[in-house]
C-alpha cells in the first residue's frame, strides 16, 4: 500500500508510511502523532471505530521507532477465553493446566526488545489487568503456573474500539492501567470523517484488487463515485476494501459502476427473499410455541427441549456469527456471562 502525502513530525512532506492512505486534515493529525511517538518508548493508546486502521498505526510507530528491527507481536484480547489468553500473553510451563503438555514462551517474552501490540485490550478481564499493569511498570511477569521472574524489553501498543474512560467509569477497566496505557493516545478517525480521502482510497483498492485478481477496472463512474462518498460507512475502511474487491470481480467492462455496488451503499433498502414477516415478537414467539407443541406432539413431555433449546441454540448461532465467532463479544452482544456461553456452545455442538 501506497501513502500520498506523509507527513513529518514537524509537519513537512517526508518519506511516506507504508501502508497508510489519505492525505486530509484528520488522517495529517495522526501521521504527525505517529511520527513523534515513534522516537520514544511511551505506551501508546489507539482508539477508534472497528475497520479505522489501528493495527496499520501501530505497526507503523514499530517501524519508524528504534525497536523496527526488532518482533512485532499483535495479540487479540478479545479473540480468546482468560485462561487461554493470560497463557497467550505470558507463557506456561508443563503440567500448570489440562493441556499444557510443554512449555511455552508467551508474546511479552517472544517480544523481547520489540513491540507487542494488544487489540481491543478492553476485553481484558480484572485478573489480566492486574498482571498487565506489572508488565508496564516493572517490565517482568512469570509464566502461568511457574515461580521464577522474567524480564522483558517490551514497548507496548494497545488499543481499543471502545472508549476507555467510559469503560473505567463504568468499573469495567483499571484506572492505572488506563492511565499508564494512556501516555500517549492517538484517536482514528471513521471514514465518515474523513470523506476527502475516500477517491484516494477507492483508486488504491481498485489497483490492488486488479492485480490481484488479473482484471482491468481502472476507471470509476461518476455517480458510483458520488455514492461512495456519500455513504456513513459503518464498517470503515474495511467496509470500503470488501465493496471495491466485490466490484471488481463482478465487474464486466473496465469501470465501476453503480451496479456493482451493494444496495445500502446506493441508499435503497435490501431487497429480501421470500414473505416478510411483519409480525412483533410476542406473536412470532406465540406461533413458534404452537408450532414446536404440534410437531412434538400431545404425548410428548420433553418439550422444553424441542422448544426453548432449539430457539436458544439458534440465537447464539446467529449472534456468534454476527460477532465473527469472537466469544468475548456474543456473551456481550447475548447479555451472558462468557463461561455460561463456552458451555452453551458445546451443549449445542457449536463450538466450531
Amino acid at each position: 500500500m501506497v501513502f500520498t502525502a506523509p507527513i513529518t513530525a514537524a509537519g513537512e512532506t517526508g518519506p511516506p508510511i507504508p501502508g497508510l492512505i489519505g492525505s486530509g486534515p484528520a488522517m495529517e493529525h495522526v501521521y504527525r502523532l505517529t511520527r513523534q511517538v515513534a522516537r520514544s518508548n511511551a505506551s501508546v493508546l489507539l482508539l477508534g471505530e472497528t475497520g479505522t486502521g489501528k493495527e496499520l498505526i501501530a505497526k507503523a510507530i514499530h517501524r519508524l521507532s528504534p525497536r523496527g528491527s526488532g518482533p512485532f507481536i499483535r495479540v487479540n484480547c478479545g479473540a480468546l477465553a482468560e485462561n487461554l489468553l493470560e497463557s497467550e500473553l505470558f507463557g506456561h510451563v508443563r503440567g500448570s493446566f489440562t493441556g499444557a503438555v510443554d512449555n511455552r514462551t508467551g508474546r511479552f517474552e517472544a517480544a523481547h526488545t520489540g513491540t507487542v501490540f494488544l487489540d481491543e485490550v478492553n476485553s481484558t478481564t480484572a485478573k489480566l489487568q492486574v498482571k498487565l499493569l506489572r508488565v508496564l511498570q516493572e517490565h517482568e511477569f512469570e509464566r502461568v503456573g511457574d515461580t521464577q521472574t522474567i524480564r522483558v524489553d517490551t514497548r507496548v501498543i494497545a488499543a481499543s474500539n471502545r472508549d476507555l474512560l467510559e469503560e473505567v467509569e463504568a468499573n469495567r477497566f483499571r484506572e492505572d492501567l488506563y492511565y499508564r496505557l494512556n501516555v500517549v493516545t492517538i484517536y482514528l478517525p471513521p471514514l465518515r470523517e474523513r470523506r476527502e480521502d475516500i477517491p484516494s482510497l477507492v483508486h488504491h483498492f481498485l489497483r490492488f484488487y486488479n492485480a490481484e485478481n488479473n482484471c482491468h477496472v481502472p476507471h470509476v463512474e461518476p455517480a458510483a463515485m458520488e455514492a461512495l462518498q456519500a455513504y456513513d460507512w459503518p464498517g470503515n475502511v474495511r467496509e470500503l476494501q470488501n465493496y471495491i474487491e466485490r466490484a471488481v470481480v463482478l465487474a464486466t467492462g473496465d469501470e465501476l459502476i453503480c451496479d456493482l455496488l451493494p444496495e445500502a451503499v446506493l441508499g435503497r433498502k435490501p431487497r429480501r427473499i421470500g414473505r416478510l414477516r411483519t409480525a412483533d415478537l410476542e406473536t412470532l414467539a406465540s406461533e413458534l410455541v404452537e408450532q414446536g407443541i404440534a410437531t412434538a406432539g400431545a404425548q410428548a413431555d420433553n418439550l422444553h427441549a424441542t422448544v426453548v433449546n432449539r430457539v436458544e441454540r439458534e440465537l447464539i448461532a446467529q449472534v456468534m456469527a454476527e460477532c465473527d465467532n469472537v466469544q468475548i463479544k456474543a456473551a456481550l452482544r447475548l447479555g451472558i456471562n462468557r463461561n455460561t456461553l463456552h458451555k452453551k456452545l458445546k451443549e449445542y455442538g457449536l463450538e466450531k
